[in-house]
């Protein structure tokens, strides 16, 4: 179940892109800063507003290809006790005007580890971002399955994202500032043996600096959970 937990964590907070670059700059630099060093840091809270812990992500091996840039997003969460910290990385390349995170690289070698010598097939669509977002457009489903031998039975995980569009646009202000925001909405499905949620997710994109704020809600839409850009650094 903590495989299942992480994963679907991992896919809400995905949001939280940024990217550099020299001809193709402009593009993948819209939203997501691409600048080697960058690092974005976050407060979690619960459905009351409580502190439930800290998250950070920073851009590391970004490198120029022939049609964009690719980098390697490390990311850090630690709970509200500065205690149990997990810290996971997963792929990001900029391919023109376009996007894309490695669903693939989303399953850490930590995450795999307490599977043991299990056998795992896994495949899934990659998660895209157009450069240019603009309110009513539609963003392309994404998701992973993995399915895990276990002897005479397979363990089969789904991970969906879908429904994703852009809702509006909105002026927002948290600890680390004031931010013109595009509002990204999506459904995020788990499913995992007898087990199916649907977490919707809403989250706030600024361009240069990425996601400024994300709200999970559970499947009557009432608030589950909520993330805010705390600082910027580079």
């Amino acid at each position: 179940m903590n495989y299942l937990k992480n994963t679907l964590r991992t896919l809400v907070i995905l949001l939280v892109l940024n990217l550099p670059g020299a001809s193709f700059a402009q593009l993948c630099d819209t939203f997501f800063p691409m600048r080697e060093g960058v690092r974005m840091e976050y407060t979690l809270h619960d459905k009351k507003g409580k502190v439930e812990g800290s998250q950070w992500q920073e851009f590391r091996n970004v490198q120029k290809t022939a049609n964009g840039a690719e980098a390697e997003i490390h990311m850090g969460f630690i709970d509200n006790k500065g205690k149990n910290p997990y810290e996971m990385s997963y792929n990001i390349t900029c391919d023109g005007d376009v996007i894309r995170i490695d669903f693939k690289s989303l399953l850490s070698t930590q995450m795999m580890e307490q599977y043991g010598e299990m056998e795992a097939e896994i495949t899934g669509t990659d998660i895209e971002w157009p450069t240019q977002l603009k309110p009513g457009m539609e963003l392309p489903d994404a998701g992973m399955t993995m399915t895990m031998s276990m002897g005479a039975m397979n363990m089969k995980t789904e991970v969906e994202m879908t429904n994703r569009k852009v809702e509006k646009k909105e002026t927002i202000t948290v600890p680390a500032g004031t931010f013109d925001c595009y509002v990204i909405y999506s459904d995020n499905r788990s499913k995992m043996m007898m087990i199916d949620k649907n977490y919707p997710n809403r989250s706030w994109i600024s361009e240069g600096v990425g996601t400024v704020k994300t709200e999970s809600y559970n499947e009557k839409g009432k608030l589950l959970n909520s993330m805010v850009l705390s600082a910027i650094s580079e």
